[in-house]
């Protein structure tokens, strides 16, 4: 009996949390590469792998590519207080409006570089992957306004994204 009573309770809840975790992740409509492409700085990312020896100052350099595809510069300082670098390239994936790209830094090996939140202005974006499991906050100086940091967390958290293992990023204030 109490199962009966209990199980429309339970169904009406699993209904209201589906849709908002279940969804897939959707890019921006479109990006202009032109206003895309240059010098970013990380603001808050995922814990990576790849990122566990960097200690601040993480950058990302875009530029466009004479075959057409862009050159991605990844950099960050390390616990000696030396920089290390990282250099790639991405390919945009076609019909996405340039908002889905595939990064190499090893090739034959990609990954999805989805920009699923992103300022009017090209102050900020914010970057995914489709499973969730990437998240970058980036921003085009070195320290985010209040205001444009929480329009960015707004928009990873309207996509299904869990902020709690985000970690921010120490930049210096010069550019």
């Amino acid at each position: 009996m109490l199962l009966r009573l209990l199980a429309p309770l339970f169904l009406t809840t699993v209904l209201l949390y589906l849709p908002a975790h279940a969804a897939g992740v959707q890019t921006v409509p479109a990006v202009d590469l032109q206003r895309y492409l240059g010098h970013w700085y990380e603001i808050a990312a995922f814990p990576m792998r790849f990122q566990a020896h960097c200690v601040g100052e993480t950058t990302a350099q875009y530029s466009l590519r004479d075959d057409g595809q862009i050159s991605v510069v990844n950099r960050c300082k390390t616990a000696s207080g030396e920089f290390d670098s990282a250099s790639g390239r991405a390919k945009v994936e076609p019909n996405s409006g340039n908002a889905r790209l595939r990064v190499t830094f090893f090739w034959p090996f990609y990954g999805d570089y989805w920009i699923i939140g992103l300022d009017p202005d090209y102050q900020w974006a914010v970057v995914g992957h489709p499973e969730r499991e990437y998240l970058w906050i980036l921003s085009r100086n070195p320290q985010l306004p209040q205001p444009a940091l929480d329009a960015a967390l707004a928009s990873a958290r309207a996509q299904g994204y869990t902020l709690e293992k985000l970690r921010y990023t120490p930049q210096s204030t010069a550019p």
